[in-house]
């Protein structure tokens, strides 16, 4: 990935997911919501110069008609990995919730991992935490790292948790511990990106999510010098047979930030569609649309919040700020 203007065609394809899924809001389709992000997401890619590889997508092949994973996309170019998550957070969408984004990461060759479709167990904290958390530690001696990294009592710190029977025990452990829980619904990619960001009141993301979503989650931790630690979790017994022809034999294994994206050159771009804590949803009036959009890059290591109006092709549109 060596042109420099290469993360805007990425905001682009962003914008018109987020944009597309935006007009669903509210109408309880979650299914309906994440079609139309996905194809629009789809169609924007056509336009790219690059020559794309999905390494994480809506699913296997025939599981998916199109972003699934090993799909060609781009128009040609340099070789590419991408990750996307065209609607993350259809539920929030469909419901008009907060925090829906439209996501996608990209780095060179091999840069990202190609992780299967199933759980993974997470813990993902900002930078003055790296490397003080341990995801095999007891919650309780992970909240005393994290405390103490930050200079903060442990009853200080809210932990973002999805709400989901699964996570019974780590609430209740994250409970005894002293700390402060905000449960969520959906949406662990863009909580993890708001525990590494200072300022958002949010230190920490605990629970099992999908490993997909680490992946990603991966690629923005790069870009924000947060970090996250998974192990893939098996749910049923075809989990493990994928998982040998996979290549992944250790089913043990805490992957690093560094090993779910290891591309030194990443990209990460994420589009509000819904209004949410760091980025605000799509926003239409009479004369176009409003996005706010998240790209953030290592080489060079920028971060940028984008926002823009997309003004009908009229000479007498009127900009609203």
């Amino acid at each position: 990935m060596h042109r420099d203007d290469l993360f805007l065609e990425f905001v682009r394809v962003v914008e018109r997911a987020a944009i597309a899924a935006a007009r669903t809001m509210g109408q309880g389709d979650r299914k309906y919501s994440d079609q139309v992000a996905v194809e629009s997401m789809r169609k924007e890619m056509e336009s790219v110069d690059i020559d794309g590889t999905i390494v994480i997508g809506e699913g296997e092949r025939d599981q998916a008609p199109m972003l699934y994973i090993g799909e060609k996309v781009g128009k040609g170019g340099s070789p590419v990995d991408i990750a996307v998550d065209p609607l993350e957070g259809t539920n929030l969408c469909a419901t008009g919730a907060s925090n829906a984004i439209a996501v996608i990461a990209a780095a060179e060759k091999g840069g990202l991992l190609n992780a299967p479709d199933i759980y993974m167990d997470k813990i993902v904290v900002g930078p003055s935490a790296r490397g003080k958390v341990d995801l095999n530690a007891p919650v309780e001696d992970n909240l005393k790292a994290i405390a103490q990294a930050l200079d903060r009592e442990v009853h200080d710190l809210v932990i973002i948790v999805l709400d989901r029977p699964r996570h019974e025990r780590l609430i209740a452990d994250i409970r005894k511990a002293g700390a402060r829980i905000r449960l969520i619904g959906d949406g662990d990619l863009s909580a993890g990106i708001s525990a590494a960001v200072v300022g958002t009141g949010v230190h920490a993301v605990m629970g099992t999510g999908g490993a997909p979503e680490g992946v990603l989650t991966a690629a923005a931790m790069r870009c924000l010098n947060g970090e996250i630690q998974g192990r893939l979790v098996l749910t049923k017994a075809a989990d493990r047979e994928r998982l040998k022809k996979m290549g992944i034999a250790d089913l043990e294994k805490v992957y690093r930030t560094e090993e779910l994206a290891p591309g030194p050159s990443v990209i990460f771009a994420a589009a509000g569609v819904t209004e949410g804590a760091l980025l605000k949803g799509v926003r239409f009036f009479g004369d176009g649309v409003r996005t706010h959009t998240l790209v953030m890059t290592t080489v060079p290591h920028q971060v940028r919040f984008i926002d823009t109006i997309h003004a009908k092709d009229d000479p007498d549109v009127k900009i609203r700020f």
